[in-house]
C-alpha cells in the first residue's frame, strides 16, 4: 500500500486499486455505525437484552433467549443490512444508466412490476417461496423491458425512461389494485399486509435463498464495475475503451431488476431506498459519480435504521419497514425535487 496525495494505491501481488482516503474514511464509518445498528437491533427484542448476553448468545450458548436473538433477531438484522445494499445498488445501477437522479426501481415501474409478478404467483400458483422469487423477478423483468421499448420510440434518454416509467408505475399500481380485489379475502388480506414490506417474521429459511441470489448478482456486477465506471464518463469515451454501451445497459438491467425483485420476494416492496440511498452516499462520500459501494453502505444503514425505528416507534407493535421509509423518503423526495427546480 502506498499513498498517493488524496488517494491510496492497494497492492497484493499482480493485483492493484487507487482508492481515494476519504471513500476508506467514509466506508469505515458506515461500516462502524453498521455494526452499532445492528448490535442495538440485537440487544432490543421483546425487551432490552445486554450486549454482553447478545454476544454470549452468538457464540453459540444455549437458552431460551439466545435462541431467540440466533434464530429471529439475527437474521432481520443481517436482511436489513443485505437487503438495504442490494436496494441501494439497484438504485445506483439505474442512476447510472438514466443518468438521473429519479432513476430508481421504485420510480420507474420496476417495484411495481415485480410486485405484479409475486401477485400473480400468490393468487394464482399457491405463492411457494420458489414460485414467489421467479414472479418477482419475471414481473420485474417485464416492466423493464416494457418501459425500455416505450422509450425507444422516440429516442432513449433517462428523462423520457423516467417519465414513461411513472406512467408505467402508475398502470402496474392499478393492476395490482385490481389482483388484490379479485383474489380471495384471506389471500388478499396476507399480499396488502405483505405489500407494506416488511422484515417482520422473518427467519434463516425465508432469507436463505435470498442472499444466495444477492451474492451471486453483486458478484456479477463487480465484474461489470469497471465498464460502467468507463459508462458513466460518456458514450463516446466507453465506446472508445472497448465498452459495448447496448450490451452492458441489458447486463446492469437484469442485475438492477434481479435485486430489486429478490427483496420484493422475500420482504415485499420496500420503497425510496433505492432512490435517497445513491444520492446520500455520493454526497456523503463526495464522489464525482454514483458510486456502487457507498449506494450500498448508504441503503444498508438506512434499512437498519428504518427498520429498528419500525420496532421502537409504537412499542411493543413492530410497524412494517416500509411505512417508515415511505415516510423517509417522500421528504426526500420533496427535497430532491425543489433542488432540481432550482438549479433548473
Amino acid at each position: 500500500m502506498s499513498a498517493t496525495g488524496t488517494a491510496l494505491v492497494l497492492r497484493r501481488g499482480r493485483f492493484s486499486a487507487l482508492v481515494e482516503r476519504r471513500t476508506l474514511v467514509f466506508t469505515a464509518v458506515m461500516l462502524v455505525l453498521l455494526l452499532a445498528l445492528g448490535l442495538t437491533a440485537l440487544c432490543y427484542g421483546d425487551g432490552w437484552t445486554s450486549p454482553a448476553r447478545v454476544f454470549a448468545a452468538l457464540s453459540g450458548q444455549r437458552g431460551g433467549p439466545n435462541v431467540m436473538i440466533r434464530e429471529w433477531q439475527l437474521p432481520r438484522v443481517l436482511a436489513a443490512v443485505v437487503f438495504g445494499a442490494a436496494l441501494g445498488t439497484a438504485g445506483a445501477v439505474f442512476q447510472n444508466v438514466t443518468r438521473n437522479p429519479l432513476g430508481s426501481p421504485d420510480v420507474i415501474g420496476l417495484d411495481a412490476g415485480a410486485y405484479t409478478g409475486a401477485l400473480v404467483a400468490i393468487t394464482v400458483l399457491s405463492g411457494t417461496p420458489a414460485r414467489l422469487t421467479a414472479g418477482s423477478v419475471l414481473g420485474g423483468l417485464v416492466a423493464a423491458a416494457l418501459v425500455y421499448l416505450l422509450a425507444m420510440r422516440g429516442g432513449v434518454s433517462g428523462l423520457r425512461l423516467i417519465v414513461i416509467g411513472i406512467a408505467v408505475n402508475a398502470m402496474l399500481t392499478a393492476v395490482n389494485s385490481w389482483i388484490v380485489l379479485r383474489a380471495e379475502l384471506e389471500v388478499a388480506i396476507a399480499a396488502v399486509g405483505w405489500s407494506a414490506g416488511s422484515l417482520n417474521g422473518l427467519g434463516w429459511e425465508q432469507v436463505r435463498i435470498p442472499f444466495c441470489v444477492i451474492a451471486v448478482l453483486l458478484a456479477a456486477l463487480v465484474t461489470r464495475a469497471p465498464a460502467l465506471h468507463q459508462a458513466a464518463l460518456g458514450t463516446e469515451v466507453a465506446v472508445g475503451t472497448g465498452v459495448r454501451t447496448e450490451s452492458l445497459q441489458v447486463q446492469l438491467v437484469v442485475i438492477g431488476v434481479g435485486c430489486t425483485a429478490t427483496v420484493t420476494a422475500a420482504a415485499g416492496p420496500i420503497v425510496f431506498v433505492a432512490l435517497a440511498a445513491p444520492q446520500i452516499g455520493r454526497r456523503l462520500a463526495r464522489t464525482s459519480g454514483i458510486g456502487l459501494l457507498p449506494a450500498a453502505l448508504t441503503g444498508a444503514v438506512l434499512l437498519q435504521s428504518a427498520d429498528l425505528i419500525a420496532q421502537l416507534l409504537l412499542s411493543p407493535v413492530s410497524l412494517p419497514v416500509g411505512v417508515v421509509t415511505t415516510a423517509i423518503g417522500g421528504c426526500y423526495l420533496i427535497w430532491l425535487l425543489s433542488k432540481e427546480v432550482r438549479s433548473g
